[in-house]
């Protein structure tokens, strides 16, 4: 095998250990199923069975600015074996919680730390094998790891609940967590010193923008695109939010559909399918060519959600909104890494990824707000929609710096 060969099979090796670290930390989504167990068994009202998955969200983004850094710093490995221990112990922790409070801390605080840990360690060890014009296809194969991960952990956890006891539930997905993300974490390094990947072959592919230097933390939060690109994710993540975290009741209440399980799973598969397919797509078009793309399409399905009266239009809204909803997690990744190279990726993203926190809490609620006001999801999706023609608005504005400029400063 030659050295271009043994590196690229290596960096297959790291693609693969980073998607399966992140399937495993899409755990986080099987709260949905224990929210309702604290509800029906324990007698929890909706807002303490809630409180935790917000605050393990808000936990997770603010931890990838450290965790990014410390990646920078000490390498994937080590960062993304704390993270899955952490995330592991506080599921482990939250099989001895009895109280709204002490989930808070154990899931919502420890466990969120940890998914920040975990998932911050990904991403760019992976990119770093590949040249620029693969840059996107692999951050999506990566990232859509969390995404899938709602298909197999709903079911996985809805399963043990009907077997043991919501304590035990916890214990076990704790124990194993920990165990699948040490072992995968193993795999994760960076290339050597010097690396430089073989570019892509195939006329297929976009020409890969000149080299650029690589920008620290503090001279990207000198540009504006770093503020375009954080503002541009909280109001594609808050959009989709509103109607994500709400589709079940919206399929029950709009479409008399008692199936709200069915939207769920296939927000969750076309999720995953964003993530690959606009990787693939970037690395021809542009990231945020693709991003106008994504914006538009999505503010045009939020138009007209409130039509989608039957099951079948339903699920065309689900497919779409699952669809252009992924494909954040994968641009805003290869945006910043084509900005602001990928030597301080982890937290420059982490910086970037600052915006998800802030989505996580105003989605919901505006959407929840909204409904309760109304009585009706319409104001929802007009809201969404004019928040998805602000971010198209931002991203058709929103270019890479040019090679020439970089010379000059970060402030460019």
């Amino acid at each position: 095998m030659t050295t271009e060969n043994a590196a690229s099979s290596r960096g297959w090796v790291v693609v693969l250990a980073a998607l399966g670290i992140n399937l495993i930390l899409g755990a986080l989504y099987a709260w949905g199923v224990l929210a309702k167990a604290l509800v029906v068994q324990w007698h929890w009202s909706r807002t303490e069975a809630a409180m935790p998955f917000t605050v393990s969200t808000v936990a997770f983004a603010l931890m990838m600015v450290f965790a990014g850094r410390a990646q920078d710093k000490l390498g994937p490995r080590w960062i993304a074996l704390c993270g899955g221990l952490l995330f592991g112990l506080g599921l482990i922790a939250s099989s001895f919680a009895t109280t709204p409070l002490m989930m808070l801390l154990t899931y919502g605080v420890v466990g969120g730390c940890g998914i920040g840990l975990g998932y911050s360690a990904t991403t760019p060890p992976a990119i770093k094998w590949f040249p620029p014009a693969k840059k996107g296809l692999i951050t999506g194969l990566v990232v859509s790891g969390v995404g899938v991960a709602a298909v197999y952990i709903s079911p996985l956890t809805q399963f043990l609940l009907g077997q043991t006891t919501i304590s035990r539930t916890f214990l076990i997905l704790g124990i194993g967590t920990s165990l699948i993300i040490a072992l995968l974490s193993l795999l994760l390094v960076n290339p050597p010193a010097g690396y430089v990947p073989a570019a892509s072959a195939g006329p297929a592919a976009r020409p890969a923008a000149a080299p650029r230097r690589d920008y620290d933390w503090h001279e990207m939060l000198r540009t504006p695109r770093f503020y375009q690109l954080w503002a541009m994710f909280v109001l594609t993540a808050s959009a989709g939010l509103m109607i994500i975290a709400h589709v079940a009741i919206i399929a029950k209440e709009q479409a008399a559909w008692q199936w709200g399980f069915v939207p769920v799973a296939l927000l969750a598969i076309f999720n995953t399918t964003g993530r690959i397919v606009s990787g693939y797509l970037s690395d021809r078009i542009g990231r945020t060519q693709t991003m106008l793309l994504a914006f538009l399409l999505q503010s045009l399905n939020m138009f007209l959600f409130a039509f989608y009266t039957t099951p079948a239009l339903l699920v065309f809204g689900s497919a779409c909104t699952g669809l252009c909803y992924g494909t954040i997690f994968t641009l805003m990744p290869s945006a910043t890494a084509d900005f602001y190279g990928v030597r301080h990726l982890g937290v420059n993203y982490g910086l970037v990824f600052t915006a998800f926190g802030v989505a996580g809490v105003l989605g919901p609620i505006l959407g929840g707000m909204l409904r309760d006001h109304s009585g009706s999801y319409t104001a929802s999706y007009l809201l969404s929609a004019v928040m998805l023609l602000l971010a198209a608005g931002l991203a058709f504005f929103t270019r890479p710096p040019r090679p020439a400029a970089e010379t000059a400063g970060p402030g460019r």
